[in-house]
């Protein structure tokens, strides 16, 4: 099998043009970026939203505390966003779909919850609207510079599943897969956004919901005193029961047994971390999704992820016009990293630029993996003050290497 044709663990996602897809009767809506997270979290069945205002998600929490209530759901507006996090853990651990949205700052103070929803293992989904920082830094521009935070925010050893669009239509269904993946891993899953794309509006032709997956969390079919909450099997998920339910379990952020109750025994603790990362890790090709753009006959890629994304495309249609064969490998999931996509991708091409709104944190990534053929074959593009990578930009870096 040839390199170019290489079966990849990682699922490849074909975007359509508008002008192919099929004819149908549905209606082209003109939707803000946050306002199509918070219509996809609905349509995946979202009953219970926990928020504190933050600019650039607030339209999230605005949407959300009209059109919940309106559908039986909950809405509460917390203190802070600590209260937050640990709000959503509640409604989840009681049965409710459950989510909150921030920006950085926010996210910052969640962190420590997020890890109690992950070793608890209790589906919650946290949007993350990313602005310029450190602290308080940009609250009105973009920025990509909580790509590193949303896998290694919260202590310890526990992988992350983060999700990240490029278009509105696309902040709608991630959404709803956010909130589908949250249910089956029972974790904390993340949707990050950049500040761009969160207020940008676009004409848009949502799914067909019916024609859409929705995945409630597996429920328990053993009698109340059979059950565990964590059970060990060879997939590594197991049923989730819920408060009221009649079935008994304990809950800690302690290291816990099957039952949920704190354990020092080395054994239960190893069953326990296992488990965290193996319901991920043996799930990639469910989990990990990829765009790959024009990268047939590709002698330089671009790698780049979110809004980025969006600016490299333009540029390689430029560079097209010039002769340049230039394609884009674009993260949908950013953790778990798409790591064989990545590989097969500095195999086949001689180049790859990488423009980034941080001072590098996906570039890190890529080095991992091409650790021994040096960095010379990586070109970073950054940029932290507030504005876009525009196309020209990364056009002109396009004509350097070429």
């Amino acid at each position: 099998m040839s390199k170019k044709n290489e079966k990849l663990n990682e699922k490849v996602v074909e975007i359509q043009p508008a002008d192919t897809q099929s004819a149908d009767t549905r209606k082209v809506v003109l939707m803000q970026g946050n306002e199509a997270v918070a219509m996809g979290a609905l349509a995946a069945g979202l009953n219970f939203y926990a928020g504190y205002p933050i600019t650039p998600s607030t339209e999230i929490a605005e949407i959300l505390s009209s059109e919940l209530p309106k559908r039986g759901g909950k809405f509460i507006q917390m203190e802070d966003e600590i209260a937050s996090i640990c709000a959503i853990i509640g409604a989840s651990l009681a049965g409710a779909k459950a989510m909150t949205a921030t920006s950085g700052p926010g996210f910052s103070l969640m962190q420590e919850g997020i890890g109690y929803a992950k070793i608890t293992e209790t589906p919650c989904v946290v949007v993350d609207v990313q602005r310029g920082g450190p602290s308080t830094g940009l609250p009105t521009k973009p920025s990509q510079s909580d790509i590193m935070q949303s896998k290694w925010g919260s202590h310890g050893d526990a992988p992350a599943i983060v999700l990240y669009p490029h278009t509105v239509k696309e902040c709608y269904e991630l959404a709803i897969r956010a909130i589908n993946l949250a249910e089956k891993y029972r974790t904390c899953v993340t949707l990050l956004l950049d500040e761009v794309l969160g207020h940008m509006r676009e004409a848009v032709k949502l799914p067909d919901i019916s024609n859409v997956r929705i995945i409630n969390r597996l429920k328990p079919t053993v009698p109340p005193e059979w059950y565990k909450h964590y059970d060990e099997n060879q997939k590594y998920l197991s049923p989730v029961a819920s408060y009221g339910e009649g079935y008994r379990f304990h809950v800690t952020g302690l290291a816990h047994d099957a039952l949920g109750f704190p354990t020092n025994k080395a054994s239960e603790v190893a069953t326990m971390m296992k488990r965290l990362k193996c319901k991920i890790t043996h799930n990639i090709r469910d989990l990990v999704q990829i765009e790959s753009y024009m990268m047939e006959d590709a002698t330089i890629a671009i790698f780049a992820a979110g809004i980025c994304a969006r600016s490299a495309k333009a540029a390689i249609k430029s560079a097209r016009e010039y002769g340049i064969k230039v394609g884009l490998l674009r993260p949908i999931t950013i953790w778990p990293f798409p790591d064989d996509a990545v590989r097969k991708m500095l195999r086949d091409v001689d180049t790859v630029i990488v423009p980034e709104l941080n001072e590098g944190q996906m570039i890190h990534e890529l080095q991992r993996l091409t650790k021994d053929k040096g960095d010379g074959k990586l070109i970073p593009i950054q940029r932290t003050d507030g504005e876009m990578i525009t196309p020209s930009h990364i056009f002109q870096v396009i004509k350097e290497v070429h």
